[in-house]
């Protein structure tokens, strides 16, 4: 039997301990983790530089949120996308994920007009859902029930502080040659490390098991683990798409204009904000190990649904309460998300047999994608003027995350159960 290694160097000492598990599974989430921390970087440059980006080529309040909700859409083709992974395996679409994100992220450097800038993140959020998706699905299969939480959580953690470069580069925006645009084209780096990754990142065990005894995966039957998600559980899979509907609507424009709120309306420079995500961030992504290591021990639904409970409170504070309460209050929400996402992504991949279980990750991001561009679609159809306007709409939206969380217990507890127990039809 394979030695429980120590806690690795690679996890800062603000996330605790690793539980005693072989090196070779905290080896593998650490390249996981890696490939999604870029991926994470990706997406905290559309909020961190949104002022700038949208001064330079022409986004106005009026016009943000269908833009960004056209962005989110660009996350719709994964699930077209994800059920590869079903089918070739979790390798594959993995490592092609990780070009893809590179390459649109590098790309977006060069938009010129809205249009452009739109259309190449709308590319990019394809990769960026589907590699998520997988990147989950793969730490699901590969650890041990009574630890599973923990890797999810930590997994959503490491790739978390993605955003922590992205602050620290975003405090630079203002000397950087050419602003937000060197800020993307750092998005490069990932394509030098995927060789790196083909060597280092296998096949899953049980993914391997499933196509050794299983029938022959051909490309031509991609659609089948589709059809079979909704025959196996439609149950499952239909409260799954509430709670991820919900809790994005109502999440969406709460993360998406912090910065723009704290430019606008407290006069924040970009060395401030990113003080805040820096040191508030450290805090706020604990929310991922909180939210694995208790839902290892008291469920992970009661845990879901105490952190969405508790999201709005801290939203509308952050949007509506004084200066002072900015940073504490983002802090407070950036927690309860995270560990409410956590959950979500659990419950995403514990719920489904190996056969559908890319397939059933990739649900939830297509439920969270629509959810993200009709809470956006709501904001512009709210037609907000000035950034006040703009903090009145998302304090009220806010609210949909508690049905959202109310939603999980309609779901079976997976909590240190093993996968094959908990997918077994009803």
């Amino acid at each position: 039997m394979t030695p429980a290694a120590r806690t690795p160097w690679w996890i800062p000492p603000f996330l605790g301990r690793a539980p005693a598990l072989p090196p070779p599974l905290l080896r593998l989430l650490g390249l996981v983790a890696l490939a999604l921390f870029f991926e994470q970087y990706d997406l905290s440059m559309l909020t961190s530089a949104l002022p700038f980006i949208a001064r330079d080529l022409g986004m106005t309040e009026a016009t943000l949120g269908p833009q960004l909700g056209a962005i989110r859409l660009g996350a719709v083709p994964a699930f077209l996308l994800v059920p590869f992974a079903d089918r070739v395996g979790r390798r594959a679409v993995f490592l092609l994920c990780v070009v893809g994100v590179s390459v649109g992220t590098f790309a977006t450097a060069f938009a010129q007009t809205a249009t452009q800038f739109v259309a190449v993140q709308m590319l990019a959020r394809t990769f960026v859902v589907a590699g998520s998706a997988v990147a989950f699905v793969i730490v699901t299969e590969e650890f041990p029930a009574e630890h599973r939480g923990w890797a999810i959580g930590m997994l959503g953690a490491l790739g978390a502080c993605g955003h922590g470069l992205g602050a620290l580069l975003f405090a630079a925006i203002e000397w950087l040659p050419h602003g937000w645009r060197a800020l993307y084209a750092v998005g490069l780096a990932p394509v030098l490390l995927v060789p790196f990754f083909r060597r280092h990142i296998g096949e899953t065990e049980r993914f391997a098991r499933h196509r050794r005894d299983g029938p022959a995966s051909t490309l031509p039957g991609w659609y089948r683990p589709l059809l079979g998600l909704a025959r196996t559980h439609p149950g499952r899979a239909a409260a799954l798409a509430a709670a991820g509907l919900l809790v994005a609507t109502g999440q969406v424009s709460v993360f998406q204009f912090t910065s723009w709120f704290t430019r606008e309306v407290h006069g924040w420079s970009p060395p401030q904000f990113s003080t805040m995500v820096l040191l508030g961030g450290a805090v706020g992504i604990i929310g991922h190990i909180v939210a694995g290591r208790l839902g290892d021990r008291v469920g992970r639904r009661i845990v879901g649904f105490g952190s969405f409970a508790l999201f709005p409170v801290f939203a509308w504070l952050f949007y509506h309460g004084a200066g002072w309460a900015v940073p504490v209050a983002w802090v407070l929400f950036v927690f309860c998300g995270t560990a409410g996402e956590m959950v979500l992504r659990a419950l995403s991949t514990e719920l489904f047999p190996t056969a559908h279980r890319g397939t059933s990750a990739g649900w939830l991001s297509l439920v969270e994608t629509l959810g993200w561009a009709l809470g956006l679609g709501l904001l512009g159809l709210a037609h907000p003027e000035t950034p006040r306007d703009i903090a009145h709409v998302t304090g009220a939206l806010s609210v949909v995350v508690l049905f959202g969380g109310a939603a999980l217990f309609a779901l079976p507890e997976t909590r240190r159960r093993e996968l094959e127990a908990i997918s077994e039809p009803a």
